[in-house]
């Protein structure tokens, strides 16, 4: 259990890391003349980072277990990324900065879920997922107005370098704390490699999962990591506290997101038809902010907190592939589902980066955005239309029959 709370606790700032850029934009603009594009492409690239990881990850978990794969990334390059944007005097170094930060928070997560997959019932898995993720999206409440605050009462280099040194010691509490789970039976037989992803591409029921994980977190991820400081400076000239105050009342909701959704499968006896449903919602309010320009700020707010609470069906997306996965594919199990869904994020990132600079105008700055949106709701849509001819599987159940 001490394991379990440590991999929570270094999950909050794997949140952290991937969404307090947004309240830095107006800051490292001014300093170090990084652009919209500039940040957008960093922010982006830590997830690809991060995604392509997932497979180094997954090998590594079946094969050394989640203790030395967590504490021995997350000490080289989270830490060390950290130090290097603390020392970052232009553009390109805070680009560097989140991709070794995105390497080094790669395994967090997952340990956590192969530490839930190999140790307790298949029932429990979503909401011990959801629940690991709820208390991980505390740092995105710290990315948003407390981490605005701190830049501005101590510096954001002085900030970053703090962060390192906490990060630092959080690697070396994991090797102490976690307890890798035994070797199951299967384990044996397993090489452990690459070739256990050929293995799993082949389950034809993860085919019509795959493409609603690519999309499921892109709104809610894409909107508090990226766009909302840029949207809310450029449309309602809102400075560093203000985007601050909105992006933690969006990241209060995705905390609330992710436990809510945790033990809706057991509710209902459904994973695929809570996904839907939750989808659906955060598609509604992305259409709603695309056609509604001239909103208010407290209107926005509140579709911000929609799509925070509906568009964290991660960790339910999450147990609903688990359940097609054999155990002694855990790891790259986990790993390939997370690739597919932070490599959205990433990919993502970089598509709306595009579409918001491609069709930016001052006399109009909202129209750049009823784009971004837009995009939102139309990819949420087609995922969701592939996903309806998805095979559902009841939580209790722990692979499928056949």
């Amino acid at each position: 259990m001490a394991g379990i709370a440590a991999l929570a606790a270094t999950y909050i700032l794997s949140q952290f890391y991937r969404t307090f850029l947004a309240v830095l934009t107006p800051t490292l603009s001014l300093e170090i003349g990084a652009t919209k594009s500039d940040l957008s492409l960093a922010s982006g690239l830590w997830f690809v980072a991060f995604a392509l990881m997932q497979f180094v990850v997954g090998v590594a978990l079946d094969r050394f277990g989640p203790k030395r794969t967590v504490s021995f990334l997350l000490a080289i390059f989270a830490a060390g990324g950290a130090f290097v944007f603390a020392l970052a005097s232009a553009p390109w170094m805070i680009v560097l900065a989140m991709v070794m930060i995105g390497i080094g928070c790669s395994p967090v997560l997952m340990g956590s879920f192969y530490i839930f997959a190999k140790t307790f019932p298949p029932a429990r898995f979503a909401v011990l997922a959801s629940w690991i993720v709820a208390i991980g999206m505390l740092g995105n409440v710290a990315g948003s107005s407390p981490m605005a605050n701190a830049a501005e009462y101590f510096g954001w280099r002085n900030v970053m370098w703090g962060l390192g040194i906490i990060t630092l010691v959080a690697s070396i509490v994991l090797y102490l704390a976690i307890r890798d789970p035994e070797t199951g039976e299967g384990d044996a037989a397993d090489d452990g490699g690459f070739s256990g992803y050929l293995q799993l591409v082949k389950i034809r029921a993860l085919w019509l999962i795959f493409p609603m994980m690519l999309i499921n977190y892109v709104a809610a991820a894409g909107i508090r990591g990226l766009w909302a400081g840029p949207y809310l400076a450029d449309v309602y000239t809102a400075d560093a506290l203000q985007i601050g105050t909105v992006t933690l009342y969006m990241a209060l909701a995705m905390v609330a997101g992710s436990f809510l959704y945790g033990p809706l499968d057991m509710v209902f006896r459904t994973r695929k038809w809570v996904v839907v449903a939750g989808n659906l919602i955060c598609g509604a309010a992305c259409a709603w902010l695309a056609l509604n320009t001239q909103a208010s700020i407290f209107a926005v707010t509140v579709a911000f907190i929609v799509i925070g609470i509906s568009g964290s069906s991660f960790a339910l997306m999450m147990a609903h592939g688990r359940a097609f996965f054999p155990l002694h594919l855990t790891g790259r199990g986990v790993t390939l589902m997370n690739f597919f869904g932070i490599g959205g994020v990433g990919l993502m990132q970089v598509v709306t980066g595009q579409i918001v600079a491609s069709s930016t105008d001052p006399a109009t700055p909202a129209a750049a955005y009823s784009n971004l949106f837009g995009f939102y709701a139309l990819t949420i849509a087609g995922a969701l239309l592939i996903y309806l001819f998805s095979r559902d599987m009841k939580p209790e159940i722990a692979k499928p029959a056949g």
